[in-house]
């Protein structure tokens, strides 16, 4: 039986166009509801880029093209806070308005949870991934994740106050991570989470800084970013993607119905007896649940169709910044320059296919809406709009890099 696998609803951070010619910049203020606030650190979620509030709570960030981003502002003794900017034909001049925070050392209460490892243990797993890159990331704070886990709903909810600080030694980051939401469903088997990240430099030189280096450029090629991006300049194909339909077929692993409901009708009528055969020992209790297992299983499951897609036919201009990607059902998007590793085939993340396409890496775009729009630097605008199997949703957090990276 093949491993279940898993679907993700992931958040794919806005960043901005960088086509236009002129640059704008977003000025502003932050302060409380009674005052300004010097020294408060403001940051462009999913950049490298910060900034700090002078002595009267004002701040510039410059050189920005138009589109949409997300600013963080974070001071002690007060919430992290998110606002959406965007970016036309002009600079944008805000006011971040904080709010305190209304816990203080003396009032945090911990509880002891027995299954908060456990949680912990599945919210990395499904956060910063199991891959290679994310094997080397570690959460320095993980006393600031909320948990909680609806038995009746099957979900699993982790919520933060504070940036989750993720230190990421593979490819040189430390990432301030404002997690808005995170669920885990056990039943649909569905992940979503969405947040806005802010990466700092590790202190790195020599062999250390070019291991860096390297892994980061791996880490880009081949992700929904770079494919995105090639897609908007129109040189997909150059770029090593390919693009196929997937195709509904039945599934191998599952008995036809009318051998799954004549021996469940069979095994229920006869009285609870063992059964030997070939020397194992099976109960009826084990039989009927394997077939109540293959009831379950999905009847249909999604193979490539061998037959290409041009990107002209799905690909069109939305307005000066943005362009529309339109299809209907899932696209299946091969990037030809990587091939699957064995950590990858074991993961349970793996696609089926016919045996006649090679081993490339392979991910499934699932829109959850009509069209997505996305941005020349491989942003998405519609951020809950594609849902993502097989390679993209192996790689998560922990092979993440910043939206202005421009590989060598």
């Amino acid at each position: 039986m093949t491993k279940a696998l898993l679907i993700f609803l992931l958040f794919i951070y806005t960043g901005f166009h960088v086509s236009a010619q002129n640059s704008f910049s977003i000025t502003g203020t932050v302060k409380d509801q009674k005052e300004s606030l010097p020294g408060a650190g403001v940051y462009l979620s999913g950049y490298k880029v910060s900034t700090v509030a002078d002595s009267e709570g004002k701040f510039k960030i410059s050189n920005l093209r138009p589109g949409n981003y997300d600013l963080l502002v974070q001071m002690v003794g007060y919430l992290p806070y998110s606002k959406s900017v965007v970016i036309s034909d002009k600079s944008v001049q805000v006011e971040l308005v904080l709010k305190e925070s209304t816990t203080t050392l003396n009032e945090v209460v911990i509880r002891a949870d027995p299954n908060r490892a456990k949680y912990i243990k599945q919210f990395k797993e499904f956060f910063i991934g199991t891959t290679p890159n994310a094997a080397q990331c570690k959460i320095l704070n993980p006393q600031v994740l909320n948990i909680d886990y609806d038995v009746t709903k099957s979900t699993l909810t982790i919520t933060t106050s504070e940036f989750l600080i993720v230190e990421n030694r593979a490819l040189g980051y430390r990432l301030k991570y404002m997690l808005d939401n995170f669920e885990y469903n056990s039943r649909t088997r569905i992940i979503y989470y969405s947040g806005h990240p802010f990466f700092e430099e590790l202190k790195a030189s020599g062999k250390k800084l070019k291991k860096y280096i390297d892994k980061r450029e791996t880490a880009y090629y081949g992700s929904s970013r770079h494919f995105f991006r090639s897609l908007y300049a129109g040189n997909a194909g150059q770029e090593g993607f390919i693009m196929n339909r997937m195709k509904k077929i039945p599934n191998p692993y599952r008995y036809p119905d009318s051998i799954i409901h004549k021996n469940l009708v069979k095994l229920k009528a006869a009285p609870k007896s063992t059964i030997i055969s070939k020397g194992i020992v099976l109960r009826d209790s084990t039989l009927i649940s394997f077939w109540l297992k293959q009831q379950d299983m999905a009847k249909y499951i999604d193979c490539l169709d061998p037959e290409v897609i041009s990107p002209d036919k799905l690909v069109s201009a939305f307005n000066q910044n943005l362009k529309l990607l339109d299809y209907s059902g899932a696209l299946a998007i091969s990037y030809t320059k990587e091939k699957e590793t064995l950590a990858y085939s074991r993961s349970g993340f793996w696609i089926f296919r016919p045996l006649d396409i090679p081993d490339y890496e392979i991910s499934v775009a699932k829109l959850t809406q009509d069209t997505l729009r996305f941005y020349e630097n491989g942003s998405v605008y519609d951020s809950r709009a594609m849902l993502y199997e097989g390679f993209w949703a192996y790689e998560k957090v922990g092979d993440m890099v910043p939206m202005d990276y421009v590989p060598k």
